[in-house]
C-alpha cells in the first residue's frame, strides 16, 4: 500500500500524540486526586484542631470555674468535650457531610456512644497507643468522606471525680445520666477518640472539572499543532517535492527545455534543485554537442 508523505507523518504523529494524551491524562488525573485528598485532609486537620483549641480552652478556663457549681447543678457546657461538639454543629448545620463526634466507647451522654465503625478504629488505638492518630477513607450517603482520629485517654486523676465509680459521682451528674454510663474509666487508656469527618465529593469533582478542561485544551492545542505542521509540511516540503518531482518526470520524458527545477530558497530540497538544474544543464550541452 503506497502512502503519502504527508499521511505516513500525520499517523506518526497521531500515535504519538495519542500515547502522550493518555500517558498525560493518566499522570494528571493521578495528580489532581492526589491534591484533593491533600485539600480534603487540610479541612480535616483545620476541624479538628479548631474542636480541640475550644476543648482546651474549656477545660483549662472554663471547668475550673464551675467546679463547685456542679455539687447544685449540672452544667453540660463545663464538659470540654460537649462544648467542643457544641461549638462545632454549626459547621456541620452549614456544610453538609461535615462532622464532629467525640467519640466514645463507654460515655456519659448517650448521643456520644461510638458507632460500630467508630468502635474499630478506637480499638486500633488502644491496640498502638503510639499512634497519635488515624486517618481513612469511607462511604457516606454523600459520597466518599475522609476522617481523622485523635485519641482520648485520661491522664488526670481529677476527671476520675465524675467518671470513676458511680457511687463516687457527683449526685448532678446521677440525677441527669443515671449510673449507667460513663464510669470506671481506666487511666492511661485509650477510652475513644475525636472524629472529624469532610467530604471529598466537592474537591473530587473540582478535581474532574479540572482534569476535563486540561485534557479538552491539550487536544485544541493538539490540533492547532496539527494543523499548522501540516501547512507547514505542504508548502515547505510536499508542494516543492511535487514541483521537484515533475520536473523530474518532464526531463525523463525527454522534454528538458520544459523541465523547470525550483531552485529557490536555501534549504535541502532547494539544493537538491539547484543539482538537478545543473544536471540538466550539463544533459542539454552534451545533447548539443552530439548534434553538432
Amino acid at each position: 500500500m503506497n502512502l503519502s508523505l504527508t499521511l505516513k507523518f500525520n499517523l506518526v504523529f497521531l500515535v504519538v500524540f495519542g500515547a502522550g494524551f493518555v500517558a498525560t491524562g493518566v499522570v494528571a488525573d493521578r495528580v489532581l486526586q492526589e491534591n484533593a485528598a491533600r485539600t480534603t485532609m487540610r479541612d480535616a486537620s483545620l476541624m479538628i484542631e479548631a474542636a480541640t483549641a475550644v476543648h482546651n480552652y474549656t477545660a483549662e478556663q472554663v471547668t475550673p470555674l464551675l467546679s463547685t457549681q456542679i455539687k447544685y447543678t449540672f452544667v453540660p457546657q463545663s464538659i470540654p468535650a460537649y462544648s467542643a461538639t457544641e461549638s462545632l454543629l454549626a459547621i456541620q448545620k452549614k456544610f453538609r457531610g461535615f462532622s464532629y463526634k467525640h467519640a466514645m466507647l463507654n460515655p456519659t451522654n448517650p448521643r456520644d456512644r461510638a458507632t460500630d465503625w467508630e468502635n474499630d478504629v478506637i480499638r486500633r488505638l488502644h491496640d498502638h497507643p503510639e499512634l497519635p492518630e488515624l486517618t481513612g477513607e469511607r462511604a457516606t450517603p454523600w459520597g466518599p468522606s475522609l476522617y481523622i482520629a485523635r485519641p482520648t485517654r485520661i491522664d488526670s486523676g481529677a476527671c476520675l471525680e465524675c467518671h470513676g465509680s458511680p457511687s463516687a459521682a457527683p449526685s448532678t451528674v446521677l440525677d441527669k445520666y443515671g449510673p449507667a454510663n460513663g464510669f470506671d474509666w481506666p487511666l492511661h487508656e485509650t477510652i475513644g477518640a475525636q472524629f472529624v469527618s469532610v467530604p471529598m465529593v466537592l474537591p473530587l469533582e473540582q478535581a474532574r472539572g479540572v482534569w476535563r478542561t486540561f485534557m479538552v485544551s491539550f487536544a485544541v492545542v493538539f490540533a492547532c499543532v496539527l494543523v499548522a505542521l501540516n501547512l507547514t509540511v505542504h508548502f515547505l516540503v510536499t508542494k516543492r517535492l511535487g514541483a521537484l518531482s515533475r520536473a523530474l518526470d518532464e526531463a525523463s520524458r525527454g522534454k528538458l527545455d520544459a523541465a523547470s527545477f525550483p531552485t529557490r530558497g536555501g534549504d535541502e530540497i532547494a539544493s537538491l534543485a539547484v543539482s538537478f538544474e545543473r544536471l540538466k544543464n550539463r544533459l542539454v550541452d552534451a545533447l548539443r554537442m552530439r548534434e553538432s
